[in-house]
């Protein structure tokens, strides 16, 4: 932040290198006595070096910059009067004063807060070197200068004093002030903002600014970010004051909390009531923030993120997620990673249940029709080896997808399984048992055993069944890591641990099976047998045109219902129009 727009003793200008020169000695040392004494903040002079070091909150720190180009002396100002109150700032007085005794026994007030709000406790300002009464046409000059700053995106605030006789009082006055400076503070959006901002719209997080800030400032800021458009499409109520946002009744908040987009001079209590009525619809509210006047909001949201660098302790205890980097475009990669947990999850638990369903099918079935399982023990727990193991790790492996942040988000009370996993698995469940119970009912004749002893035919068609088995589960990894993609194949040259996964469990395999016979009760192969078994489970994968019609189908209903219910909107507004002319 820094001070770009000063206006001062009858003076307003943009370049703080010569206000110096511009302003009066008398005006410029009451304003650097103001911003001295009135301030969270430190000014340090280290030695050897011409540019002080400036401490303080980020606005503190611009306003104290602005009195070390006026020529402020930090500690002589200090050391020359002695606070003996204080009124600290607060959200809901958007001002901060102090009491100082100066050395000829004068006392005297400093106020430093909101532009509109000072400007409402003075009757007097600074003209040059005297004091002149502040009449209506001065008023609203003044009132004219703080709109245009604000509407500039500048966050407005104003300096005033007052000077008393040696006298003590309870509090610190608040009325009958002299202004003294008002001045614009420039908040500069960061680079990349505007780009996360429409991330987060295409991905149905809808992003609001509720903030103390005046309500022309926050639509500017709202409008450089892009979380206003200015488009005629955005509906009524999309900006409004706080204070208006409280006096409506609950079910006029709720009605309108969903347009509300920009939120001007709010407090803590009108935080939660927007909050409140976002939730009594429906929806799953996230609240970022870092001072402790976010803390009741962070308690009460869905999911709370405070900043890391600038948040107080107080709100990191009361977050959920604390953002390291203090920048929203972390928000960003915080929603694209819980999407990513999450569609891992349900892709492990689509694979897991393709994996379980189809073997207990194929074991039952063979159990009951002929008294013995194709699948042995060791089978079995070697299946569930390379599942449990190379299974989860190859689909852990895959990078979050772009498209990610192009679905809508889950709603709430959505199944974990939704009806395309069922599909999937349907499929996958009823291709690999049809194939391996037909292959075990008719081996015989298909791998040419008939030569063969029956126990030697039935120990090499159990052996097929059982590779078979693992390759349709090692294909089945590779269409579930896509399971919301119309290309199963997509970007998986680009992810070398998933194919080094599935080279190794593969390789496994031809270990188990040439190798390890003895302790799995399996034969040696031939190649023909080889390509049998790949094959049955590369065609697995030859379901994905099903699924691509399936959600090609989703998406165009869903553009129909879309555009269904555009245009019944469309067509009750234009009602309510004729009804309004009648």
């Amino acid at each position: 932040m820094e001070v770009v727009d000063v206006c001062a003793g009858r003076v307003r200008t943009h370049n703080l290198d010569t206000i110096a020169a511009e302003l009066s000695p008398l005006l410029i040392s009451l304003i650097t006595e103001g911003i001295a004494l009135n301030t969270n903040g430190s000014v340090y002079h280290p030695e050897g070096q011409s540019e002080p070091e400036v401490f303080g909150s980020a606005t503190e720190r611009a306003i104290l910059n602005f009195g070390v180009k006026l020529g402020m002396n930090f500690d002589e100002i200090k050391s020359k009067s002695t606070i003996f109150s204080v009124s600290p700032f607060n959200s809901r007085r958007k001002r901060r004063g102090v009491a100082v005794q100066l050395h000829d026994s004068q006392v005297r007030v400093h106020w430093k807060g909101a532009a509109k709000t000072i400007l409402a406790s003075c009757q007097w300002y600074m003209d040059k070197d005297n004091i002149a009464a502040m009449d209506q046409e001065r008023i609203f000059h003044f009132e004219k200068i703080i709109d245009e700053m604000s509407k500039e995106g500048l966050r407005c605030a104003a300096l005033a004093y007052r000077t008393f006789t040696d006298e003590a009082f309870p509090d610190i006055p608040e009325s009958n002030l002299v202004l003294l400076a008002i001045i614009g503070i420039k908040d500069s959006c960061r680079p990349g903002i505007s780009r996360a901002i429409q991330q987060c719209r295409n991905a149905g997080v809808k992003v609001c600014m509720v903030t103390g800030d005046d309500l022309l400032t926050a639509k500017a800021i709202a409008m450089q970010c892009g979380i206003l458009r200015g488009t005629l499409d955005e509906p009524a109520n999309t900006a409004i004051l706080a204070s208006e946002f409280a006096s409506m009744s609950e079910a006029d908040r709720e009605e309108i909390a969903e347009n509300i987009v920009v939120m001007g001079r709010s407090s803590p209590d009108e935080n939660l009531l927007l909050l409140e009525a976002l939730r009594k619809k429906g929806h799953v509210v996230s609240a970022t923030g870092k001072g402790i006047r976010d803390a009741p909001s962070l308690r009460q949201a869905n999911i709370s993120l405070a900043m890391g660098i600038g948040g107080t302790a107080i709100v990191k205890e009361c977050s959920d997620i604390i953002i390291l980097e203090d920048n929203f475009t972390s928000i960003v990669k915080v929603i694209q990673w819980g999407r990513f947990l999450y569609t891992n999850a349900q892709r492990f638990l689509q694979f897991r249940l393709t994996v379980n369903a189809s073997a207990l099918i194929i074991c039952v079935v063979v159990a009951v029709h002929s008294h013995e399982i194709p699948l042995n023990v060791a089978q079995l727990l070697w299946i569930n080896l390379l599942n449990d193991t190379f299974g989860a790790w190859a689909l852990a492996s895959e990078p979050p997808m772009d498209n990610l942040m192009r679905r809508p988000p889950v709603r709430k009370g959505e199944p974990f399984i939704t009806n395309l996993m069922w599909a999937n698995v349907l499929l996958q469940v009823s291709f690999q048992v049809s194939a391996l119970l037909y292959l075990n009912f008719h081996g015989e004749s298909i791998l040419k055993l008939e030569n063969k002893s029956l126990d030697q035919a039935n120990k090499v068609k159990n052996t097929v069944i059982f590779n078979c088995f693992v390759f349709c589960q090692v294909f089945n990894e590779v269409e579930c890591r896509t399971s919301y993609q119309g290309n199963t194949f997509s970007g998986i040259l680009k992810n070398h641990l998933f194919l080094g996964t599935i080279l190794v469990n593969v390789i496994l395999q031809i270990i188990v099976i040439e190798c390890l016979g003895i302790f799995f009760y399996t034969a040696r192969l031939n190649l023909k047998q080889w390509l049998i078994s790949i094959g049955i489970g590369f065609f697995s994968i030859s379901l994905p045109p099903e699924r691509r019609s399936y959600i090609r189908r989703k998406r165009l209903i869903k553009s129909w219902t879309c555009c269904y219910r555009k245009r019944l909107k469309e067509n009750n507004l234009e009602a309510d129009v004729d009804k309004s002319e009648e």
